[in-house]
């Protein structure tokens, strides 16, 4: 490695930080301020149960909510892989979530949006097997999407907290 090729892997942080980038979470930052505070509705089923559980796990379970934040899912089975014989041995399960991020001190709506996303998974197995292949795949959407909310938090906390 050359001495000008060591010196611009040295100088990058230093060019990144020069630029104002900072981490989403680092201390003082708008969304650090989120941790602790958001109130998660309660959940009425599995699905909502697994997106509220990672929900709490990224953003903590509130000690002094200022936030509310009110979801509704919805998800579809769709059949991709049959055989010959017109049995399904693949469903992609696809979902969105509409969500809304509401003041608990002056109940306006501060942000909100649509997250969406699939995952798969396989029914060539026992009666069981599939139901259990099913659940897995909900289990991880339900992640997928409560990150993207997350992630769409953290990113625009900036502007409305």
């Amino acid at each position: 490695m050359s001495l000008l090729d060591r010196r611009s892997v040295l100088f990058a942080p230093l060019a990144v930080a020069a630029c104002g980038f900072a981490p989403a979470n680092a201390p003082g930052s708008a969304a650090a301020g989120l941790q602790g505070r958001v109130r998660v509705a309660d959940p009425s089923d599995k699905r909502g149960f697994d997106l509220v559980e990672r929900l709490e796990e990224r953003l903590g379970r509130p000690d002094a909510a200022a936030y509310d934040l009110a979801f509704t899912i919805t998800t579809e089975d769709v059949g991709v892989g049959i055989t010959a014989d017109n049995a399904i041995t693949r469903y992609h399960l696809t979902g969105h979530i509409d969500w809304t991020l509401t003041s608990r001190a002056t109940g306006q709506r501060v942000t909100g949006g649509r997250v969406q996303g699939f995952t798969a998974y396989s029914a060539t197995g026992s009666t069981v097997a599939g139901l259990a292949a099913k659940e897995d795949a909900a289990f991880r959407l339900m992640r997928m999407l409560a990150d993207q909310i997350v992630t769409r938090l953290m990113a625009t906390a900036g502007d409305w907290a």
